[in-house]
């Protein structure tokens, strides 16, 4: 055999020798993707038959590890939410070695898996994770910025406040709701005036998440920006103010409330009435007492009766 032949040998033999490793490696993936597939459909099955193997089928997937994430990551373009809850629910049982491969898929271009993966790290709640958040919180997809503010929340990661912060002034009424949430989550001191602020917001979701975040703020300094507020041209703001004012119940927070009880709007007076029935259940300033001597409105006035009947007699 002269010295071109062994040439061309040696490199179909090593040609041949590489298609074999492919295909042992490809058969391998292919075995994977199996198993994980035949897991999947117990571990997302709503049938009774399979409702013990649920949960030991979800743990067997997460006992795969990292290798299981990319096949799951590709199940997130599923329409149905009971198989969306079991990837997440697996990937939360993988925890951080699943993180790698979601900050991967956080660079795909549908939006679809993108928000899903957003949703996913929120729950894993790793702080590797912080830096590509932060990278999709300006998508042009609301959808995408809405579970990447709320998941940065979640981990909560000091580096995100920025990102809250400016979500909190979203176009779009469902991120501004989860920027709200987010903001109590890390305690951002400074969201407060847009928090108080976003207690008028078009959007109920981001009217509650704003009021139950500011719960969570400092007290005094909550007061006393609600105050400035109450006069606000917006009624919403100045209703929703006096709700939080009630549930703050402080010395000055009462005060603001008696305040409000002489408006002329019977909404206001009626906001302001329920508020110190939780704030001074037992009335002991005796201003529930003076105001309903003197309240003619019907309605006013069967909502405070609505309020005080759910207090427990012994407050009462």
């Amino acid at each position: 055999m002269n010295k071109r032949s062994n040439v061309i040998l040696k490199t179909v033999v090593t040609a041949v020798l590489y298609l074999c490793l492919a295909a042992g490696m490809v058969g391998a993936k292919t075995a994977l993707e199996r198993k994980v597939d035949s897991l999947f459909i117990i571990a997302s099955s709503s049938s009774i038959k399979y409702q013990d193997l649920v949960d030991p089928a979800k743990d067997s997937l997460a006992a795969l590890g990292a290798d299981a994430v990319p096949f799951l990551i590709e199940k997130f373009t599923t329409k149905s939410a009971r198989e969306r809850w079991a990837i997440i629910h697996v990937l939360q049982r993988i925890g951080s070695p699943a993180v790698p491969d979601l900050l991967t898929a956080l660079k795909r271009a549908d939006p679809l898996v993108v928000q899903r993966v957003c949703w996913a790290l929120g729950d894993i709640k790793d702080t590797t994770a912080t830096g590509g958040l932060l990278a999709v919180c300006g998508d042009s997809t609301w959808q995408v910025r809405d579970q990447a503010v709320g998941a940065l929340g979640k981990i909560g990661d000091v580096r995100a406040v920025d990102a809250v912060m400016e979500a909190l002034t979203d176009s779009i009424g469902q991120v501004r709701k989860s920027a709200a949430v987010s903001a109590g989550k890390l305690v951002i001191a400074a969201s407060m005036e847009k928090l108080v602020h976003m207690l008028g917001d078009e959007f109920y979701g981001a009217r509650l998440s704003a009021l139950n975040s500011l719960l969570k703020l400092d007290t005094a300094a909550v007061v006393q920006t609600v105050a400035d507020s109450l006069a606000s041209a917006n009624s919403l703001l100045g209703d929703l103010g006096c709700r939080l004012l009630g549930q703050l119940g402080t010395d000055r927070a009462v005060d603001l409330l008696r305040t409000q009880l002489s408006s002329t709007s019977p909404d206001r007076r009626a906001q302001a009435a329920v508020a110190l029935v939780k704030a001074d259940p037992y009335d002991n300033c005796g201003y529930l007492k003076t105001f309903l001597a003197q309240e003619t409105d019907r309605l006013v006035l069967l909502k405070i009766e609505s309020a005080r009947s759910v207090v427990p007699d012994e407050q009462r």
